[in-house]
C-alpha cells in the first residue's frame, strides 16, 4: 500500500507557475507509476500526466504540452509537476496517484486507472 499527500498548491495569477509535490508513504515507492489528475468544477477528473517508474516514460494530456513537465526523485519519494505559463483554464483540484501494474495496463490514462489516490489540492489561477 502507498499513502500520497500533494502540497504546492496556490492562487497564481496567469501566466505564472506553480510546483505541486505529492510525498508517498512506503518503502516501495520506486515500484509505482505516478500520476496527475485534475478536477475543475463540475467536470470529471482528468489525466494530465504520468511517470513510469522506470525507464523515465513519461506522458502528458495535450493541453499541458510544453507547459507543465513530471518528474520524481525516488530518494525523497516524492513526484512533482512544474507547471509553467498557467491559464484559468487550468484552475482544478489536483490529484496525485500511483499504481504497481505494468504501464501498458495502465494506458489510456484515466480516472480509474490509478488504484491509489491522494486527498488533491487546489490550484487556481487568476486572469
Amino acid at each position: 500500500q502507498v499513502q500520497l499527500v500533494e502540497s504546492g498548491g496556490g492562487l497564481v495569477q496567469a501566466g505564472g507557475s506553480l510546483r505541486l509535490s505529492c510525498a508517498a508513504s512506503g518503502r516501495t515507492f520506486s515500484s509505482y507509476h505516478m500520476g496527475w489528475f485534475r478536477q475543475a468544477p463540475g467536470k470529471e477528473r482528468e489525466f494530465v500526466a504520468a511517470i513510469s517508474y522506470g525507464f523515465g516514460h513519461t506522458d502528458y494530456t495535450d493541453s499541458v504540452k510544453g507547459r507543465f513537465t513530471i518528474s520524481r526523485d525516488n530518494a525523497k519519494n516524492t513526484v512533482y509537476l512544474q507547471m509553467n505559463s498557467l491559464n484559468p483554464e487550468d484552475t482544478a483540484v489536483y490529484y496525485c496517484a500511483a499504481d504497481s501494474r505494468p504501464w501498458g495496463i495502465l494506458i489510456p490514462f484515466t480516472s480509474t486507472t490509478f488504484g491509489h489516490w491522494g486527498q488533491g489540492t487546489q490550484v487556481t489561477v487568476s486572469a
